[in-house]
């Protein structure tokens, strides 16, 4: 490293945005991700005996992916390299290989590659790499936000582990909002900034689990907040917070009240037939940050509960919605959970299938249980022909119709009805085919 290095990397650690300057150095300072690098853990394990195989980490950004790669680069005895795929070509890459070869070859060394948004790679830009990880020249770091069993090659995610980072709990970002604020050596604590407690809770809140959008807000506000007159100090209030994650504060406390309240009046609408009022509480919940897979619960349970056999294809299209949502992701997500909410509350209801399984399930508990009759019961397994089991059956599709009466419900209780099919939606029709075949 030349004197124009060492100035241009010194400037770069004063002058970088504050999300930067705060990534730890040492894998204790790391917060969060404690799935995958806590004491007991193999990464935690790997990275402390500099032992660490090639590895992709993949999570949403600002969940700490850059961050591990570069606690790795001040654990390991090895040289660490670092490219991005979004800028970087086949001349970058045979660079680095060439120093590998000569580290390895004349010290001993290995090389780790860190290779940023690896996804951004072509089939030919990954191919390239591979029989050099294969051999051990390189062990490779692969950062990237999208599912790498879709975007990286197969030979290459056969040769590293996968380990998926979760995005960042509330308590997790809150921590890194304190730190910024009063840590002096990385953070914003020179100032002489304070932060509320509302202000601080709300980033943590509204982040959504990305730690770079609230240390952003945090540098935002420190930079561009007035000192107060009475005490010299900045302070980072509530609204000052809003102003600078560009986000207006909704009350929605996820453990509170107004939370229950919510997802009540979003059930209780589509129940209702009211898709202008289902979306509205959708919206709400979504702009809160509310979890989409709790969300989709709801839509999927309303579906089968308050729309039943009035339309069958509600708890198809609700599941359908479900899988997807959890799949894409936000924000394309909330367009998936629109379509599936305005279908179930514009549907026509029943709840008729639900009460059923209610009554059945209290005369089951309550009743004796009789015994299965002969005819029903299994024929098939060693023995049960000679003991007469199956004997009597009639079997439906040897009949015209596929249908013919005999006895289901044990003896004593053939006169009881448990379903009792509306007029509503397909459940009329299922009403008059039963109907028609109790004539």
């Amino acid at each position: 490293m030349d004197l124009f290095d060492y100035m241009r990397e010194d400037t770069m650690k004063k002058e970088s945005p504050l999300a930067s300057r705060l990534r730890p150095s040492t894998l204790e300072e790391v917060v969060g991700q404690q799935h995958i690098i806590g004491r007991d853990k193999l990464l935690y394990r790997a990275i402390k005996a500099d032992k660490l195989g090639s590895v992709i980490f993949y999570g949403p950004p600002g969940t700490g992916k850059t961050t591990l790669a570069r606690v790795i680069a001040n654990t390991t005895s090895g040289e660490f390299r670092q490219i991005n795929a979004t800028v970087a070509g086949k001349k970058d890459m045979e660079e680095i290989v060439k120093e590998a070869k000569d580290s390895l070859g004349m010290y001993g060394k290995k090389t780790i590659l860190f290779v940023d948004e690896i996804h951004r790679f072509n089939k030919g830009q990954q191919d390239y790499l591979l029989p050099f990880v294969e051999d051990g020249t390189l062990t490779l770091i692969g950062a990237t936000t999208e599912n790498p069993y879709f975007e990286v090659n197969g030979a290459l995610l056969s040769r590293s582990r996968v380990f998926e980072l979760k995005p960042l709990e509330k308590e997790d970002i809150r921590k890194l909002v304190h730190r910024a604020v009063y840590d002096k050596d990385k953070g914003m604590g020179s100032y002489n900034a304070v932060i509320d407690e509302e202000a601080e809770e709300f980033l943590a809140d509204v982040s959504n689990g990305d730690a770079r959008a609230a240390l952003n807000a945090v540098e935002l506000g420190v930079m561009t907040t007035d000192r107060d007159p009475s005490d010299g100090k900045i302070h980072i209030s509530l609204q000052v917070a809003e102003e600078c994650i560009q986000k207006r504060v909704v009350r929605y406390d996820k453990t509170g009240d107004n939370h229950y309240d919510t997802i009540s009046a979003f059930i209780k609408s589509m129940r209702g037939s009211d898709p202008d009022a289902a979306v509205y509480y959708l919206a709400r919940m979504l702009y809160a940050g509310e979890d989409i897979k709790f969300i989709a619960r709801r839509i999927m349970i309303c579906a089968a509960e308050d729309v039943g056999n009035a339309d069958p294809q509600a708890l198809i299209l609700a599941v359908a919605a479900a899988q997807a949502a959890e799949r894409i992701g936000l924000p394309e997500a909330q367009i998936i959970l629109a379509e599936a909410v305005t279908y179930v509350a514009s549907a026509p209801k029943s709840n008729a299938a639900c009460m059923a399984v209610f009554e059945a399930l209290d005369t089951v508990q309550n009743q004796k249980t009789m015994p299965v009759p002969v005819h029903l019961q299994d024929s098939h397994y060693k023995g049960a022909a000679k003991l007469g089991h199956g004997q009597g059956y009639l079997y439906a599709h040897d009949y015209p119709g596929n249908y013919v009466k005999q006895q289901y419900l044990p003896d004593g209780m053939e006169d009881i009805s448990f379903y009792h099919p509306t007029e509503n939606g397909y459940e009329r029709r299922i009403k008059e085919h039963l109907k028609e075949l109790k004539k």
